[in-house]
């Protein structure tokens, strides 16, 4: 017997092992019959409790268990904000590499050792150079579209802090940290946003050998700086004339544990030139934008513009895998390469004890593509945010929240953080009301 209830949740009920079970015409009042719930076992999927009827009933005479599935969760938390004093912490704890660090030692003894993977032998791997080509180029469409999206879905940035919102008017908030935010009790200043304040620039340092020495204090000025996703698909194969970088055709010798010598290729055919996998596309001048003249044409390009997002982040992801980026623990420096620069520029909490250098530790996505979390507005046409109800709004990444409300539809995978499934009240006093 299925039944159901509010919240896109199904309810099964289910006999106990050793009792009978329903017939095909039975029925049950639910509501009378809830007395209490003798148990309680909740997961991401299935919720079971049990059920005992005060209704006399001969077919319904053995107490059932309700289960309830789920296929996602109704809410989740957002994601935690940082304090500037306070280190990231690393994507898998001290205490887990070490233990796990002793079980491969522990199992390799008496096993032939493990290939090298190629990057750390200063090869390519070639099954993902066509997925640095569909990263990069996925990049720029996704630039593209959303400086055409900007002309049609207002997004705000505030004046004093890097706090931005999407919607017809700013929320009302008191978040505000920037400067003179006592004076304003934390309310914000919004202006116009930019391209900038959506897609967050992450820039790191260009290197022709992945694999040479790292990058000295006094080299920080020579050495070219361009986006971290850019330099991340270079390395991972894509050729681009501006920012060449080596390429070896036979493996490194290595000969001490920090040094190497490259293997001597004047055995190998001259190598062919460079011709790209893919044409590289080019970003389109903010005086050639178009915004789209009509709703199905916003609608297509919001659909558009969100499938860029996840491939970006989806084959950025598994670049990573092969090819390690850093980022500070105490900064937003992103570093791509396998050791972090010695460049003494980090100005975060306590710099001064580490005389400015900063403290490297394994990249995530989010380092390196930040999404920059921003309030859901429920309806764009509907009343604004509300201070008092702040409590019952989601939040969703900033061009998730831009393709939404352009007529995009709502992946499952921000559905918890958005929180769709909370009513919302409709005043001050309604909201007392929830418990």
């Amino acid at each position: 017997m299925a039944l159901l209830l509010c919240g896109k949740v199904t309810v099964f009920l289910q006999p106990k092992p050793g009792t009978s079970s329903f017939t095909q015409n039975s029925q049950l009042n639910l509501h009378p019959g809830i007395s209490s719930l003798d148990s309680f076992q909740l997961s991401s999927s299935k919720l079971k409790f049990q059920i005992k009827s005060r209704v006399p009933s001969k077919k319904l005479h053995q107490p059932y268990v309700l289960a309830v599935r789920k296929d996602r969760p109704q809410n989740a938390d957002f994601p935690r904000q940082y304090s500037k004093k306070e280190k990231k912490p690393f994507p898998i704890p001290i205490v887990e590499l070490r233990r796990a660090a002793r079980e491969r030692a522990k199992n390799r003894s008496g096993q032939p050792r493990r290939p090298i993977p190629p990057p750390k032998r200063g090869l390519l791997v070639k099954n993902l150079i066509p997925v640095a080509y569909d990263v990069l180029n996925a990049r720029v469409t996704l630039i593209n579209n959303l400086k055409k999206l900007l002309k049609v879905v207002p997004v705000h940035a505030c004046l004093f802090c890097n706090e931005i919102h999407v919607g017809p008017v700013g929320h009302p908030f008191k978040s505000c940290k920037g400067s003179d935010s006592a004076f304003r009790r934390g309310l914000h200043d919004w202006t116009n946003a930019t391209l900038e304040d959506v897609l967050s620039p992450v820039e790191a340092y260009h290197l022709f050998d992945r694999l040479g020495k790292r990058i000295r204090h006094d080299e920080r000025f020579s050495i070219p700086r361009i986006p971290a996703v850019t330099e991340l698909c270079i390395q991972a194969g894509v050729d681009i004339p501006e920012f060449p970088a080596k390429r070896r055709r036979k493996p490194i010798i290595r000969i001490g544990r920090k040094e190497f010598i490259d293997a001597d290729e004047s055995d190998l055919p001259d190598p062919d030139p460079p011709v790209p996998l893919k044409p590289i596309l080019n970003e389109i001048p903010d005086s050639k934008v178009l915004a789209p003249s009509q709703e199905e044409e916003k609608v297509l390009l919001a659909e558009e513009t969100l499938q860029l997002w996840e491939r970006m982040r989806g084959g950025a992801k598994r670049l990573m895998t092969m090819y390690p980026v850093r980022v500070c623990g105490y900064c937003p420096e992103v570093h791509v390469g396998p050791s972090g620069h010695k460049a003494q520029n980090c100005g975060a909490f306590k710099h001064q004890q580490r005389n400015g250098q900063h403290g490297w530790q394994a990249a995530v996505l989010d380092d390196l593509i930040p999404p920059r979390y921003v309030w859901h507005v429920p309806d764009v046409n509907g009343p604004p945010l509300q201070r008092e109800l702040k409590s019952f709004y989601g939040q969703a990444p900033a061009v998730v929240e831009i393709c939404v409300q352009a007529g995009a539809v709502v992946p499952d995978r921000y559905k918890p953080t958005m929180r769709l499934d909370i009513g919302i009240p409709s005043s001050i006093q309604e909201a007392e009301m929830v418990v």
